[in-house]
Parts: C-alpha cells; sequence; structure tokens
C-alpha cells in the first residue's frame, strides 16, 4: 500500500520560511515522479512544484517561482519543498502527490497517482 505522509507545515509570520517534508513507502520512489500541490479554504487544488524521478527537471508554479525550491533524497525516499520570503496569500493545505511517469513534470492533479493527507500552512502578517 503507498503511503505519502506531509510534515513541517505550522504556523508563520510573513517572510519566514518551513521546509517541508514528504516521505513515501509501498513503492519504488525513486521511479516516480513528485510534486506538491495547496488548497485554500474555498479555492481550488492548484499546483506548487514538481521534480522528476531522479531530480534531472524541476518545475514551479510562477506564483512560488525564486521563493520555493522542490527538492528530493531518493536514499530517504523523501521530498521536500523549501519556502522562503512566505506570504499570507501561500496559507493553504500542501500536499505532496505520487506520479508513476516518473519522466513527466505535470501541473495537473489528475495526472497524480497517490496523495498524501496534507500538511497545514498558515502565514500571518
Amino acid at each position: 500500500q503507498v503511503q505519502l505522509v506531509e510534515s513541517g507545515g505550522g504556523l508563520v509570520q510573513a517572510g519566514g520560511s518551513l521546509r517541508l517534508s514528504c516521505a513515501a513507502s509501498g513503492r519504488t520512489f525513486s521511479s516516480d515522479a513528485m510534486g506538491w500541490f495547496r488548497q485554500a479554504p474555498g479555492k481550488e487544488r492548484e499546483f506548487v512544484a514538481a521534480i522528476t524521478r531522479r531530480a534531472g527537471r524541476t518545475y514551479h508554479a510562477n506564483s512560488v517561482k525564486g521563493r520555493f525550491t522542490i527538492s528530493r533524497d531518493n536514499a530517504k525516499n523523501t521530498v521536500y519543498l523549501q519556502m522562503n520570503s512566505l506570504k499570507p496569500e501561500d496559507t493553504a493545505v500542501y500536499y505532496c502527490a505520487a506520479s508513476k511517469d516518473g519522466l513527466r513534470i505535470s501541473v495537473h492533479s489528475y495526472e497524480y497517482d497517490y496523495w498524501g493527507q496534507g500538511t497545514q500552512v498558515t502565514v500571518s502578517s
């Protein structure tokens, strides 16, 4: 059974930093592309960042480019999202997701096969 477990969320002031982690089990982690999405109250889930299976390529949404960085450690079966210069509009539940197509960078949630339960990030002004 595939499990993705996010951690690292919390409350932070604007301008601060957080690092989210997503630990994977139940699959060959290094075969999967990974993504981060977020969903704010009353809004649709939106793409944040993605990384291919061996970290050869990454892609970040324009809204977070230059502030957030996705990375992965295949030896630890973990994907990270380093979030700097946080803004109140970054407040959301953040989800990690795995795609069995390890070479594809996708911004569409329906192209991911497995999801974590989410971790709350709250940025105060």
